[in-house]
């Protein structure tokens, strides 16, 4: 009798755990019913253009929540604009965190805006996550562990690119236009450790610009005169249309490396001028949705799909709109994870924890793979080519090295 009566309280009380579960362990900003998620990006300012991404991402969630949101809770979504400035940045991380009390801030755009921020928001471990920017610093568990980058670091795409030279352009004179600050510096520091003893003869001109300058037309003139024959442009959005329009004046034909950041057709390449951007190169983890290939891709046409339904003023032609739904996949999938916990300290573990997740509109073959010592989701890239319309991908799916 008391065995059987035993029994029973057991098999009551193991059908209420579920129940009891569902209540959950939270920190600042999650409760049974919602997740705050806090972000910033440049809705106005020099970097505007990437505005789309946060559009996005804010699509995406309400996708999410119209279908019940993430393990029964719903995002909130709380997206400021920073104008691309840091100190506007620092005001608006310290509103996000002190004031909207989020449990995260996920996908903030910007080396310079995020470098602003990094040490506050790891002094208040408080996560960083999937920063929009792919500076290496955002991949040092050691030293930061509450922040993490998402796309591929930008010292490795410069080194993609100079191995590139080294194979196909053995006498060529490089000139580099960048951005200053860590993101600039970081393309640069890329290329020239993949030239490595030969940088010092093949690197004939470097000009810098600030994000506050109207035009860099001054800098294209210098560099031009230089004698270069290969142009490696390091520049956001805005510049880059600029660079591509004034090499294109004064009839000047290096071969013409652009980073990834800024090989949207529909926000760099078509302001610039289509035709300009003929035979420029860059590099590719996702699908060029301008690219015909991609048309019956399964995915392509779930993201096709979802972007005629739930994002119709997005533009189909841009990266930044491909980029926003990926990343913005890759959050939801980590919080799916992290089940009734909902702490910061579980976000960055389940962040950090992501095994071969394939995506819709990654490139096939590219998978995000993350560990505790492993902060760089996504370290594979393919080079392309563009044709006047769009971007045609050449050779193999290239494994670049991690470092700083």
């Amino acid at each position: 009798m008391n065995r059987r009566l035993a029994l029973a309280v057991l098999t009551i009380a193991g059908l209420s755990l579920p129940a009891a579960a569902m209540a959950g362990t939270y920190d600042t900003g999650a409760t049974d019913t919602e997740i705050k998620i806090g972000n910033t990006n440049p809705y106005s300012g020099p970097a505007s253009a990437y505005g789309q991404i946060g559009k996005t991402i804010a699509a995406y969630f309400n996708t999410v929540n119209a279908a019940g949101g993430i393990n029964g809770r719903k995002i909130d979504f709380v997206s400021l604009d920073d104008g691309y400035s840091p100190p506007k940045t620092k005001e608006q991380f310290r509103k996000l965190v002190e004031s909207d009390k989020v449990l995260f801030v996920f996908q903030s755009l910007g080396t310079p805006t995020n470098s602003a921020v990094h040490a506050y928001m790891n002094r208040e471990k408080v996560p960083q996550l999937f920063v929009a920017t792919g500076a290496t610093k955002w991949g040092d568990p050691d030293n930061f562990p509450w922040t993490m980058g998402w796309q591929p670091n930008y010292q490795t795409e410069g080194r993609i690119y100079a191995n590139y030279i080294k194979q196909n352009l053995p006498n060529a004179k490089i000139a580099i236009l960048y951005q200053n600050d860590d993101y600039g510096k970081d393309y640069v520091q890329g290329m020239k450790d993949g030239l490595g003893s030969l940088a010092g003869k093949m690197i004939v001109a470097e000009e810098s610009y600030e994000t506050t300058e109207p035009t860099i037309a001054s800098q294209i003139i210098k560099l031009k005169a230089s004698g270069a024959d290969v142009l490696f442009n390091v520049t956001t959005p805005k510049f880059a249309a600029q660079a591509i329009r004034k090499v294109a004046e004064l009839e000047w034909k290096p071969t013409h490396f652009l980073n990834n950041v800024s090989n949207s057709v529909g926000s760099v390449m078509n302001p610039a001028g289509a035709e300009n951007g003929i035979g420029i190169i860059s590099s590719f983890y996702t699908k060029d949705p301008t690219d015909p290939q991609w048309q019956s891709d399964a995915g392509y046409k779930t993201w096709s799909d979802w972007m005629d339904k739930h994002h119709p003023d997005g533009d189909k032609k841009s990266s930044f709109t491909v980029y926003g739904y990926t990343v913005a996949q890759t959050l939801v999938q980590a919080l799916k994870q992290c089940g009734d916990e909902l702490t910061r300290a579980n976000v960055m573990k389940q962040a950090a924890s992501l095994k071969n997740v394939e995506l819709d509109m990654l490139l096939p073959g590219i998978k995000i793979n993350t560990g505790p010592k492993d902060f760089y989701p996504i370290e594979q890239m393919q080079l392309g080519k563009f044709n006047g319309t769009s971007w045609e991908l050449f050779g193999p799916v290239i494994n670049g090295e991690v470092g700083s």
